[in-house]
């Protein structure tokens, strides 16, 4: 019997396919392979940040079949057939940025940009399933950021989704119209 009788089995990487900002994706990956590292190491997509490893923070955050996912918790294998969008696919194809985006933009929401992905990511995803959320909403959502993107967000009268000066319901405050005056 030679050295060459013994041969190890040939192994295959499981593949991934999914729609990744409206365009096709496949990876060979390894089966514990994160989505946060399919995006940033495999297909070069280096808005999704990862800060905490934790899903505490929420900048990994990435939009699956239209929900908002940590992508730093889940198997990049889960999102096989799904559609996912980045922060990178949030602009229009000419590159006019999502309301959200441009609201960040024109009033310096930004803090040091590193978590800003993911605060977008997280606004877009509660803002389109809740257009009025009230502030324990956004905080049970938001997490850590959430004293600051409530403050940031409630005051952008362009973001036509966000209810001006809404309280929480049931603790006996008056709601205010969009134009400030007291809602009877």
């Amino acid at each position: 019997m030679s050295g060459h009788d013994h041969m190890e089995p040939i192994t295959t990487m499981p593949v991934v396919n999914l729609s990744v900002n409206g365009k096709p994706a496949r990876a060979d990956i390894a089966s514990d392979v994160l989505l946060v590292t399919l995006l940033r190491d495999n297909l070069n997509l280096k808005g999704t940040h990862v800060g905490c490893d934790t899903s505490q923070c929420g900048a990994c955050t990435v939009h699956v079949d239209g929900r908002s996912v940590k992508s730093c918790t889940m198997l990049a294998l889960e999102a096989d057939g799904a559609s996912v969008t980045t922060i990178e696919g949030m602009a229009a194809p000419d590159g006019t940025l999502h309301p959200i985006q441009e609201a960040f933009r024109a009033h310096h929401g930004l803090q040091c940009g590193f978590c800003t992905p993911g605060m977008v990511m997280a606004s877009a995803a509660l803002l389109a399933k809740n257009p009025r959320p009230t502030e324990r909403r956004a905080r049970l959502i938001w997490g850590n950021a959430s004293k600051y993107l409530w403050a940031f967000l409630s005051q952008q009268p362009q973001l036509p989704v966000i209810s001006h000066g809404q309280q929480d319901h049931g603790r006996g405050r008056r709601q205010r119209r969009r134009d400030g005056s007291a809602a009877s």
